[in-house]
């Protein structure tokens, strides 16, 4: 039997802000997304010290080819909540990066899911090989 890599999860910590509800007085679904986008933009900086801005530096980037969420409860104008992220699996194609939102007061989930990024050349925007350096600076 084949032994499934472990990676390391991070976690950060936000305030649901008035612009993010929508008219029902709740976090739009969509916010979600950024919500873990913002998570992972920090985490690439500060988790495994190679931020987005050194990818830009390389003519690359990484985007969103696919994305799953599973809402469970929602959350609310002035809610404290974390987001844990943390890759799945990662190679030369591409990486995918589960996450969790959990509410702080209550330590229940919001919602859970996924996202599959592939690397791109900014000029072109075609996919490029990630880089045996690059997997190996995410695998912690």
């Amino acid at each position: 039997m084949e032994t499934k890599p472990s990676y390391s999860s991070f976690t950060s910590e936000f305030k649901v802000r008035p612009d993010d509800i929508d008219m029902f007085n709740h976090v739009h679904n969509s916010t979600y997304f950024d919500y873990v986008l913002a998570a992972r933009y920090e985490q690439m900086e500060t988790c495994y010290k190679m931020p987005m801005e050194d990818f830009l530096k390389m003519g690359l980037g990484w985007v969103v080819r696919s994305a799953f969420v599973e809402y469970k409860r929602p959350l609310g104008l002035g809610d404290i909540f974390t987001v844990q992220t943390g890759i799945e699996s990662i190679n030369s194609k591409g990486c995918r990066v589960k996450f969790e939102i959990k509410i702080n007061k209550t330590g229940k989930i919001a919602c859970d899911g996924w996202f599959d990024y592939v690397m791109i050349n900014i000029t072109d925007g075609k996919s490029v090989t990630v880089s045996d350096q690059m997997i190996s600076n995410y695998s912690i």
